[in-house]
């Protein structure tokens, strides 16, 4: 491209705007498409299975209530965070989650790896009265969820559509929500849900093996 050519494109706002989006696109497919055939971003890790449905149904609550507003689900590889949560995360962890949880901001601490950190029953001390637990919190009270049943139904409806995504419910685990779910509330799956973050999580790295 000789220097007039070059000229006419600095003059022309329209035409180096589209110059720009085309560089960006191709940019863009550069270090997004080879990630989406990458085994270790689309391949679960060993033990990391689709969420059972009380597990589900608190994943919507999660989401419902916007926790991930205050709470990421994203340990970074800084040394620091992996000594006060664990292994850093990794994307075969997520590969259920639609849409991931990985969040941006820590109001309240991490929640990748909570999973067996707390009994049942703090959680539903935490949940419903913040700052019996933690003086300091000043995360509100979600005391309702444990007066809202939960929609058994409507969880058959969701693991089949998950299905159609690929998911790998099979028709007696859908069958199985009802049951799974009966007499239990939002707050029961809240706690389920929080219970299985991170159990599959690789163990912790030594301080000589951070990347």
């Amino acid at each position: 491209m000789n220097e007039h050519s070059h000229a006419k494109i600095e003059k022309n706002v329209g035409l180096m705007a589209v110059l720009i989006a085309v560089a960006i696109s191709f940019g863009g497919l550069a270090e997004i498409v080879p990630l989406m055939y990458q085994a270790e971003t689309i391949q679960p890790l060993p033990g990391v299975t689709p969420y059972p449905p009380l597990q589900l149904a608190g994943r919507d609550v999660y989401v419902r209530e916007g926790c991930y507003n205050c709470h990421s689900q994203m340990i970074r590889t800084l040394r620091f965070e992996t000594e006060r949560y664990g292994h850093y995360s990794l994307a075969g962890e997520s590969v259920y989650d639609r849409p991931f949880q990985w969040g941006s901001k820590r109001t309240g601490p991490d929640l990748a790896r909570v999973g067996g950190r707390y009994s049942d029953d703090w959680h539903r001390m935490h949940l419903t009265d913040p700052r019996s637990v933690v003086p300091e919190s000043n995360m509100p009270s979600y005391a309702w969820l444990q007066s809202t049943p939960l929609d058994a139904a409507l969880m058959q409806k969701k693991l089949a559509a998950l299905r159609t995504l690929g998911d790998p419910y099979s028709d007696e685990q859908i069958a199985a929500a009802k049951t799974e779910l009966d007499g239990k509330n939002e707050l029961d799956a809240v706690v389920a849900y929080l219970q299985g973050l991170g159990r599959h999580a690789p163990a912790a790295a030594a301080a000589g093996d951070q990347p």
